[in-house]
């Protein structure tokens, strides 16, 4: 897929520079100062807001050493380049690390951490859709841990005591099998059309993945919706369900490849991973961001609270916000949040900057906490009537 460099800077600049608000989450000042921590000597790994309170990073990678394991959840290697970031870590600091339900949602992700407290079965770190990121934070089930470049993600991407934090992002976008699709839809508007009967997919229910209720709300600001009214964007998959081209199977690599959904309303980053995952095994995948539903979301990092292996935990996400996990994402293409200030030092990988899927309308103006939860409610509520019968 050829990608312009001036769409995919502009597409990192609109991701960079307006992204969810997460600073009414907590307030800030809770992390402890480098000379606080010197003098009060390290403190219990679970209590860590910094890689201070261990004696510095050097202290933090023997103590995650120690622990040798990490749980991970919910994490497809082919999603943001996350197979070669896992092995990557693995292979820089000799932790092995444990991918459950690689295929599972956010909500999953959640639901473990609760039903798995104080076992060691229970996931270190989790990996959020803003809707459910937010939740966590306000559930009080997310550890505040600041890593050492926690200054270069803005101030709008993440909360003020490092619950929650902004990671990496993308666009709204269709993916779709030209070989056995004749004419790609590139909108919302073009997916009504007959020629597309059951070929529709989600990754995902909206009401459990961050994905498809993005998916739900670009096509709610395609359908004369709003930041504050998602309804628009449940009825348009009630028509689609309707004129019977949506397609119940939630898509993943494994359908787009066995051609079971041909059609699939994904992350753009993902959506153009596939173009070249599939290339060499005949799926010709093309990928259209579409103008008539613009929407952009980041996906949050965030430390359990009682995680089983603590500085596993805190050392991962040291890594993936270090420059070498930024640009990792960014070989996924997917927008990392430090990308202006990566920019800025001159350490960002400008050939995968270039790769990034074209926007034509950036998504300027991102849903605050309170328009998140009022969605996130209403979909809950109203999802499956809509999709029913």
């Amino acid at each position: 897929m050829t990608v312009h460099r001036a769409r995919a800077a502009a597409l990192a600049a609109v991701l960079t520079a307006a992204a969810l608000s997460l600073t009414a989450c907590g307030s800030a000042g809770s992390t402890a100062k480098s000379g606080d921590a010197a003098k009060a000597g390290a403190k219990d790994a679970k209590e860590a807001t910094s890689a201070a309170d261990f004696g510095g990073m050097d202290a933090l990678v023997a103590a995650a050493k120690k622990e040798g394991k990490l749980h991970v959840i919910t994490l497809p290697r082919d999603w943001a380049n996350y197979g070669k970031i896992m092995d990557s870590f693995k292979a820089k600091y000799g932790i092995e690390i444990e991918d459950e339900n690689p295929d599972g949602s956010s909500q999953d992700e959640i639901n473990a951490i609760t039903s798995r407290k104080g076992q060691d079965r229970a996931p270190d770190v989790v990996d959020l859709g803003s809707a459910f990121a937010l939740q966590a934070v306000k559930d009080g089930l997310l550890a505040p841990y600041k890593v050492a470049t926690f200054a270069k993600v803005p101030d709008t991407m993440k909360d003020a005591n490092g619950g929650a934090v902004n990671d990496y992002g993308g666009y709204v976008s269709i993916g779709c099998d030209a070989k056995k699709i004749p004419n790609c839809p590139k909108t919302f508007a073009d997916l009504l059309k007959p020629e597309y009967k059951g070929q529709v997919a989600l990754n995902g229910n909206p009401t459990k993945s961050g994905s498809a209720f993005g998916g739900v709300y670009a096509a709610a600001l395609a359908n004369g919706g709003s930041l504050d009214n998602i309804q628009p964007g449940i009825d348009f998959f009630g028509k689609l369900k309707a004129s019977g081209n949506f397609n119940p199977v939630e898509s993943t690599p494994a359908t787009i490849e066995k051609g079971e959904t041909p059609i699939s309303i994904d992350w753009s980053y993902l959506n153009a991973g596939y173009t070249d995952e599939f290339k060499e095994k005949g799926v010709d995948w093309k990928v259209s961001v579409p103008v008539d539903g613009s929407y952009a979301q980041f996906y949050n990092q965030g430390v359990n609270k009682w995680a089983p292996h603590p500085a596993a935990a805190r050392l991962w996400q040291e890594y993936l916000f270090s420059t070498e996990g930024q640009n990792l994402f960014l070989g996924g293409y997917a927008t990392p949040s430090t990308f202006e200030a990566l920019k800025k030092e001159g350490t960002l990988d400008t050939a995968a900057a270039a790769k990034l899927p074209a926007v034509e309308k950036p998504f300027t103006t991102f849903p605050t906490q309170d328009q998140i939860a009022a969605a996130k409610k209403v979909v809950t509520e109203n999802w499956t009537k809509a999709i029913a019968g």
